[in-house]
């Protein structure tokens, strides 16, 4: 499923996988976001041994979750509806006989690398203290929150979730206006603070997070966002998006909210159809303010960690949106040229260009001096020389041009 929406830069709120479309210009660009990806490795920090994991994800249904990450030692997972949500949980079966659980996450107690919390990597996985899960969902969840489930003492064989939450960030997408009309779309990704103040007067714990970001010319799948996978994910100092950012959970009668919520965002070009980001995230280790409970940097202002204020890496989220950019793509002839008639297009030199839904595309077919137009490919058909076509996701045209009989070669 998809949804596709016009709306301004400002009023987001609750709008769940929508689409730009209309800014100022009724033909400002539009894209449509087919769904959201998110694959982490995470550490079990709780200080038990664990059985298994869950996602909480409010606001949305069953029916919203697409896959989930199964190649670890809990297997499939289970989606749980709730009143106003959905849970999606790995768990361990229970022998009810030995009393004893089949699998364990055991404390995280040895330095992480890539790949460590990964099942194929048999020498270092059994006792890693680390998994990897993740989820395909088609929309925004308006909150979500990941936990370890561990054996409740007082109920042996339930697991119980552990509080307080992980650290996985679990970004959310949405798509803004651009900047000027006929300029391509910007997908947003949001980050909330993963862990939640203890009182509604002080902030939460807070943590360090680095951001990587690359696109691709096609989808991608769960199980290619994997942090031993760099041919998908990025994570090459070229391709860092941001250095480190405090993110830290505020209370709303003191805090800014610059803190509690993280935004990154970038044009979708016309080409583009993934959109994948390495979100890593890292321990705070410097001081507190006693009373609130804010995060006080060394350099006053927490632009960037000081010596001794980042600690250990505490998870990896390799998230992705794909999107389908409503744009028109040109193959480039030989022999001659194709235009648009709006002037956006002139290929030749610019054969890619972001429209919006509906819009009216005419293209015109400019043949070399010498040289004739053959016929068109792709969304345009026969030999007239112009064709007019109508944007919807990425429409792709080509022209074939010969040369006469006789004649000579043109020169553009």
């Amino acid at each position: 499923m998809n949804w596709r929406y016009a709306v301004s830069r400002f009023g987001l709120a609750g709008l769940f996988f929508s689409v730009v479309g209309l800014g100022t210009s009724a033909h400002a660009q539009s894209a449509v976001i087919y769904g959201s990806l998110g694959n982490f490795d995470i550490s079990n920090d709780t200080g038990e041994v664990c059985h298994g994991f869950e996602i909480e994800l409010e606001g949305l249904s069953s029916q919203d979750v697409v896959t989930t990450f199964s190649t670890q030692r809990y297997g499939a997972a289970q989606i749980v509806p709730y009143a106003t949500g959905v849970r999606v949980r790995w768990e361990s079966p229970y022998n009810a006989a030995t009393q004893q659980f089949a699998q364990r996450t055991l404390p995280h107690t040895v330095p992480w690398f890539p790949g460590q919390c990964y099942q194929w990597n048999a020498g270092t996985y059994q006792d890693s203290g680390c998994e990897h899960f993740g989820t395909n969902i088609t929309r925004n969840a308006t909150h979500v929150r990941s936990r370890w489930l561990c054996e409740d003492s007082s109920n042996p064989g339930t697991l119980v979730p552990r509080d307080p939450p992980t650290s996985v960030p679990m970004p959310t997408y949405y798509m803004a206006p651009p900047a000027r009309p006929e300029s391509p779309p910007e997908l947003v990704a949001e980050v909330e603070a993963p862990e939640p103040a203890e009182a509604p007067e002080r902030y939460g714990d807070a943590q360090w997070m680095r951001v990587f970001e690359t696109e691709l010319p096609r989808e991608v799948a769960l199980g290619e966002l994997m942090a031993d996978n760099p041919a998908v994910v990025p994570m090459n100092l070229a391709q860092l998006e941001s250095e480190y950012e405090i993110v830290q959970d505020e209370p709303a009668s003191s805090g800014d909210g610059n803190r509690r919520r993280r935004r990154h965002q970038k044009a979708v070009a016309p080409t583009t159809r993934s959109v994948i980001r390495r979100i890593e995230m890292y321990a705070y280790t410097g001081a507190y303010d006693a009373v609130t409970h804010e995060a006080l940097c060394a350099d006053g202002l927490c632009n960037a960690p000081s010596a001794g204020e980042v600690g250990a890496l505490l998870s990896v989220q390799m998230s992705a949106a794909n999107v389908q950019p409503d744009a028109v793509l040109l193959t480039k002839p030989t022999n001659g040229k194709i235009n648009s008639t709006d002037r956006l297009l002139a290929c030749g030199s610019k054969c890619e260009q972001s429209y919006t839904a509906g819009q009216v595309v005419t293209l015109t077919a400019e043949p070399d001096s010498g040289s004739t137009l053959t016929g068109w490919t792709g969304a345009c058909n026969g030999t007239a020389l112009s064709c007019t076509v109508t944007v919807n996701g990425q429409i792709k045209v080509g022209a074939t041009f010969s040369v006469k009989s006789g004649g000579g070669k043109g020169g553009k």
